[in-house]
């Protein structure tokens, strides 16, 4: 299976999620917004929730990538880290929102098609601050998986905040200023927000 190929079809059910949504969209549709046959596009997906489930775990996977590369800079310091890691889930969702209507449906953690890739997402989210706080050692009754919890829960809330880029900074820091019981050091915004 030839990855572009996969890639273009992946692209063009984006686009037809844009315009219609999941439920209106056709494999006709997908194959119109490629140029190609309808049978053309089976060849890289057995259907069009196939086409929808790959296309959501590729968005979620592309957004776990940079989540984990802000986890992994021991360059800056835990809250960047952290913040890192935070931005790449609320800049997967703000894009997603940004597009349509139609693409928040690939964020719903109870639909059928995209659950579990939702979940799992949030899973490995919280695996990767869990580590951080692990690592960098929490305030006495603090765990360190309740302060990736607390962490994921403001994202969830900033989600819907048409201010949310400028409140991610401010949240993050104090929370792991709290949970780390030191001052947090300070750190360019746009070092860990935009394009992380």
């Amino acid at each position: 299976m030839g990855t572009d190929r996969l890639d273009e079809v992946l692209d063009a059910t984006y686009d037809c999620l844009t315009r219609y949504g999941v439920r209106r969209t056709t494999m006709d549709d997908i194959a119109t917004t490629m140029g190609v046959s309808r049978s053309a596009v089976y060849q890289y997906v057995r259907s069009k929730d196939d086409a929808f489930r790959r296309l959501a775990g590729r968005l979620h996977e592309q957004a776990l990538a940079r989540a984990r590369r802000a986890a992994a800079d021991t360059g800056v310091p835990y809250a960047a880290r952290v913040r890192g890691v935070l931005a790449a889930k609320l800049e997967l969702v703000l894009a997603l929102s940004e597009d349509s209507p139609h693409t928040a449906e690939l964020l719903d953690d109870k639909a059928r098609l995209f659950g579990g890739i939702c979940s799992a997402f949030t899973d490995d989210l919280r695996r990767l601050l869990t580590a951080l706080f692990d690592e960098a050692g929490t305030v006495e009754g603090v765990e360190p998986v309740e302060a990736a919890d607390v962490c994921i829960a403001l994202v969830v809330g900033l989600e819907n905040v048409a201010d949310a880029h400028r409140l991610l900074p401010l949240g993050s820091d104090a929370l792991v200023a709290g949970y780390l019981g030191a001052p947090v050091s300070t750190v360019p915004v746009s070092t860990v927000t935009a394009g992380s």
